[in-house]
């Protein structure tokens, strides 16, 4: 049974990748990146991971992403084995705090530069919380930090504007008694989740230590002032039930 604790709740598990691994990530990134016409990951991108209903890329990413961002959503195959054989070294640590989670999606590369952010959303268990697979929690580890700012936050909220759904039968859909559900469209498109007050938590990791932020969290970063921060982020997920 999946309890809202796990949607809801922040970790980490440090030395998630080791000093080579974060060495190797970069090197293998920075091929990549410049084997790549023009600029289409950072200021010539046209696409975004996030989406917002009835509205474009473009306006998406201005609501997620103001200042831009560098985001390649398929890595490398090679990134790609290194992180997910993290994952598989880290499942013993994830699973005291998360155990429904028995998964990881493929993960996404990010980079930040001066006064680039992403602001504060929730995931929710997307895309549909009824349906398998569920995504409990985002995972987000830092390969090279920022001289100055980038700090990664989450924001808790007891407000009935976010809670709104309460799950009846919950255990019939995989939950344990008295799951709620965040309201849909918590982000900076809607005027409801701008105006709801909030309390934020920030924290800068060291690089290599995976954070873990339940997918019913409000999550963001603060903008970079100086430098420039590169991190891998993903979901985990349950698959099915049991």
């Amino acid at each position: 049974m999946i309890h809202i604790a796990e949607t809801v709740t922040i970790g980490s598990v440090e030395g998630f990748l080791g000093a080579e691994e974060r060495s190797r990530l970069a090197t293998v990134m920075g091929a990549f990146l410049a084997t790549e016409p023009g600029n289409r990951f950072g200021d010539g991108r046209t696409t975004s991971i996030h989406e917002v209903p009835g509205q474009s890329h473009q306006q998406a990413m201005a609501v997620y992403e103001p200042a831009g961002r560098v985001e390649v959503p398929q890595i490398p195959a090679e990134a790609e084995k290194l992180l997910q054989d993290a994952f598989g070294r880290a499942r013993p640590a994830l699973s005291r705090v998360m155990p429904s989670i028995t998964a990881c999606r493929p993960w996404t590369y990010v980079e930040y530069g001066p006064g680039q952010h992403i602001t504060g959303h929730l995931d929710g268990i997307a895309p549909d919380p009824l349906a398998w697979p569920r995504q409990i929690a985002g995972i987000s580890v830092v390969i090279s930090e920022a001289e100055d700012g980038g700090a990664f936050y989450v924001e808790s909220s007891s407000s009935d504007r976010l809670w709104n759904i309460r799950l009846d039968e919950a255990t019939r859909h995989g939950y344990a008694d008295g799951m709620w559900l965040a309201r849909d469209g918590a982000d900076h498109s809607a005027g409801w989740f701008a105006q709801m007050p909030r309390t934020r938590w920030s924290v800068t990791p060291a690089p290599g230590t995976a954070l873990l932020y339940g997918s019913q969290l409000i999550h963001g970063t603060e903008p970079v002032t100086c430098g420039r921060v590169a991190k891998f982020i993903s979901w985990l997920i349950a698959s099915s039930e049991g």
